[in-house]
């Protein structure tokens, strides 16, 4: 586009206040997307875009564009005399859907050209110019869902999730086996996860990264959906229809590193100024990528207000934040000599843990009903706990601990598993110190660690009663749950990013009717208020029996606030039928099967309980009654006593029918 008189760049027009740059340099301006960057406003009868940019090192910065075909003197940004490093300037006649970036001379001379850290949309990879663009156009339909989220997203709350790459979920081979666009993917996913029965799905990130192999977690953009799959408003509808439709929406955050991209943030103004100069602080040896630096002001107002960002602008209802455990470990993935210690002496990354407690003060205040969830790996205390007592003030956290211990219990043929058992109920010593999330994450269908099918033991028909006693364990235990797609179908081969999950498998009845095991688990554990109200305390949780390691059987109650609604779990782990198993319950009456997972339904053995089940007088497991049953080889059963109403219903049927 040829350069015209119209585009004239004027300055002393900014729309930030001084009491915002205060709030910006003291680490506390919590919404700088609503000023920085490129903004649509009027300046003396004009219209055009308003520009600002933080680059304190920089010498001369200015705007490189469609409209000024690239030229570095065209429009050069004014920086303001308030010491906060702020450039900013009012280009004329500037309309949406222009590219353009920044034009940034160091002071070395040298000129670098970068992407605006606050743009709302961006080019498709691997293009890395910014877009100008407008939110604020998105009519929103879910006001009713939003009025109710606080329920849906409480920690008393059935909350099964489903984490997906929206790239590979479903491909069009016909087309050059492209991916989806958000669009596209809208019907298809929200059709499905309610035949799932899930209540919310989480997304890998979806905010601007420049390499498709990352998945998503090596971002450039904190304010820019990926254009990949369309364009923000497209993403609006996909969550706004998601919850039209009840299903909460949580979107993975990557706070804890970023691309090394120079387009990006790396050496922004050609110094280190997200990051830290020095490498042993600011460079990911795992990842090949960089680290924040926590301890700068202006870097936690950028972070923060890209957590609210996407919570205020897309409406998501939670954030998965990823890879804490590094952020809050100056030594993660080094060896000595690697990493410097902090002021103690010690390995805790002091900036990060104040930056991870203001984040999440500065979320829950702004959005009460809100799930913001920590991938933490190590035991580092308190992380859902209140900032005011000394905690990270997280909602959840992932249970790595519980997700490491099954998958190596299962993988054991069961012939050795009575010497493992400990992993099997090692997970209830702790599983009420946090406010745990059940994790069978992409992380663990990638790097030559197999699909979660393939992890299981023996032949075909074994893997299958294995995967799915797996499942129903996992549906059972304190937490809420995550499981990642292709989980739900058993797939064979591990997870493809540049590929379709592999859903011709349906065709087999074993992965069928797995899938339709888990959508009839996430069913049964959203009308059961025992399998999650007390899931972070240990009043919703006893132990009937976890000593049968000979049995490689566990059985166990999930409480509820009225007894009847207890259900009572048993799990048989061996391959050998257990006939005229007892255990004890602390009630007299009778109980019924209210599933197996070795149902022929589930094209299982079909071995298990029909009828009611009379408890006996019969003291067992320190209780006053107890109830002989058959517990199913590699089957997982759940019981529940029928209510003294129901068993005078039954009562008179049976009458009449005699």
């Amino acid at each position: 586009m040829p350069l015209t008189i119209k585009h004239q760049i004027h300055y002393n027009c900014s729309p930030l206040t001084e009491t915002e740059i205060y709030l910006f340099k003291e680490g506390s301006y919590a919404k700088m997307y609503e000023k920085f960057g490129a903004h649509a406003m009027e300046f003396k009868g004009e219209k055009g875009v308003h520009f600002t940019l933080w680059a304190p090192n920089a010498t001369d910065v200015s705007v490189i564009a469609d409209f000024n075909n690239y030229d570095a003197t065209a429009h050069p940004l004014k920086k303001r005399d308030d010491e906060s490093g702020v450039w900013e300037g009012f280009i004329s006649h500037v309309i949406m859907g222009e590219t353009y970036k920044y034009s940034i001379k160091t002071q070395e001379g040298n000129l670098l050209e970068k992407s605006d850290p606050f743009a709302f949309f961006s080019e498709v990879a691997p293009k890395s110019a910014s877009i100008t663009h407008k939110l604020d156009t998105y009519k929103w339909k879910d006001k009713q869902w939003i009025q109710k989220r606080g329920a849906k997203n409480a920690q008393n709350a059935p909350i099964s999730v489903y984490e997906m790459h929206i790239g590979s979920w479903r491909r069009v081979p016909e087309e050059e086996n492209r991916y989806l666009t958000y669009k596209e993917l809208t019907d298809k996913l929200v059709e499905y996860l309610l035949f799932m029965n899930y209540t919310h799905v989480e997304f890998m990130p979806l905010s601007e990264y420049p390499y498709f192999g990352s998945w998503g977690y090596q971002v450039v953009g904190y304010f820019s959906a990926t254009s990949r799959f369309g364009e923000p408003e497209d993403l609006m509808y996909l969550i706004d229809t998601l919850h039209q439709n009840g299903i909460g929406v949580i979107l993975d955050w990557v706070p804890s590193h970023f691309a090394v991209d120079m387009h990006g943030l790396v050496r922004f103004d050609g110094t280190a100024l997200y990051e830290h100069e020095d490498p042993r602080q600011g460079y990911h040896p795992e990842w090949g990528s960089i680290i924040f630096n926590y301890g700068r002001n202006e870097v936690r107002s950028f972070l923060i207000s890209s957590a609210m960002f996407w919570m205020e602008m897309y409406h998501v209802d939670g954030l998965r934040v990823d890879a804490v455990a590094s952020m809050l470990h100056l030594d993660y993935a080094r060896e000595d000599g690697e990493w410097i210690p902090n002021k103690y002496g010690g390995n805790e990354n002091l900036e990060a843990v104040e930056f991870l407690r203001r984040l999440n003060e500065n979320l829950y205040r702004e959005f009460p009903d809100c799930m913001v969830i920590a991938e933490e790996s190590t035991a580092w205390p308190m992380v859902t706990r209140p900032t005011s007592i000394g905690g990270l003030g997280f909602g959840f956290k992932w249970n790595m601990g519980w997700m490491h211990d099954t998958l190596k219990y299962m993988s054991f043929d069961p012939i050795y598993r009575q010497h493992h058992h400990h992993q099997l109920t090692f997970s209830l010593w702790y599983a009420f110190d946090e406010h745990f999330m059940l994790p069978l994450s992409h992380d663990e269908v990638v790097h030559m660690k197999g699909s979660l099918i393939n992890k299981m033991p023996g032949d075909e028909e074994k893997k299958f009663a294995n995967l799915r006693a797996m499942y129903a364990y996992m549906m059972s235990h304190p937490g809420k749950k995550l499981l990642f797609m292709g989980g739900e179908i058993a797939q064979y081969s591990e997870w493809n990013y540049e590929g379709s999950l592999d859903w011709h498998m349906l065709e087999n009845p074993y992965h069928a009717k797995l899938q339709k095991m888990l959508s009839d688990l996430n069913k049964i554990y959203k009308q059961e208020e025992a399998l999650y109200t007390y899931d972070a305390e240990h009043e919703g949780f006893e132990w009937i029996d976890n000593g049968d390691y000979q049995s490689n059987t566990i059985s166990f109650m999930r409480k509820s606030d009225e007894q009847t609604q207890n259900v009572y779990v048993l799990c048989n782990f061996s391959d050998a039928t257990r006939s005229a198993y007892k255990i004890g319950v602390p009630y007299e009456g009778e109980y019924e099967e209210i599933f197996n997972s070795q149902s022929s339904y589930y094209n299982g053995s079909n071995i298990g309980n029909t009828g009611v089940l009379k408890t006996q007088k019969e003291p067992m497991h320190g209780r006053e009654y107890s109830i002989e049953l058959t517990l199913p080889p590699l089957g997982v059963i759940y019981l529940k006593r029928l209510s003294p109403k129901v068993m005078k219903i039954e009562a008179k049927k049976k009458s009449k029918a005699e």
